[in-house]
């Protein structure tokens, strides 16, 4: 059985989508950004808890916060990327979830009163809208340079607080000159997949 998505689409959500190491300086745009979130908004978590939050990295200042943070071989992509994005989980998550899950209000102080329980669903179910918010900023044309390279503990001093982990940064932008490396191999589906 075939898939359904044209093939010019999936080469550019996954065949030919690669990890972005240099961008050009194209400006990404609020509305690039907006749309990216509209459609990526509807990928689902346990609970539709919604956990993901995005601190978007645009100016100078904020910008060389950032890269002091960067493990050494990351600095220069988050340096010149027009856009990053810090990626985190929102360890109270639970506070939305009476507005996000109306028909079961009672999840919030059933599932999510201790702070471990939150914390494990919040990064599992941020973690999963991190790979829809890379595949949106592929389908908006643009290119993802996801990376967990970094102190994480200076970029939640830096950016966030004690109720938001942060999960990984991503430069976004056109790939520039040189931007990819080789592609490396993947596992054969018999090697992922078995049937009991």
């Amino acid at each position: 059985m075939s898939l359904v998505l044209d093939p010019t689409a999936q080469d550019l959500l996954f065949r030919e989508a690669r990890t972005a190491n240099t961008f050009t300086d194209e400006p990404v745009t609020d509305e690039q950004v907006q749309a990216i979130y509209d459609l990526v908004k509807f990928g689902p978590t346990a609970f539709n808890q919604s956990p993901l939050r995005v601190v978007l990295v645009r100016s100078a200042e904020g910008r060389e916060r950032l890269v002091q943070h960067m493990a050494e071989g990351n600095r220069p992509k988050t340096a010149t990327a027009p856009l990053v994005a810090i990626l985190a989980a929102d360890n109270e998550f639970h506070e939305e979830l009476p507005a996000l899950l109306p028909h079961f209000p009672q999840a919030k102080d059933l599932f999510f009163s201790e702070r471990q329980a939150r914390e494990s669903a919040a990064v599992l179910n941020a973690a999963l809208q991190a790979a829809y918010f890379i595949i949106g900023v592929r389908a908006a044309g643009l290119a993802a340079g996801p990376m967990t390279g970094y102190d994480a503990a200076g970029i939640q001093k830096e950016f966030l607080d004690g109720d938001h982990t942060p999960l990984m940064v991503v430069n976004i932008g056109k790939p520039g000159e040189d931007a990819w490396f080789p592609r490396s191999p993947r596992l054969s589906f018999d090697e992922v997949v078995t049937t009991v």
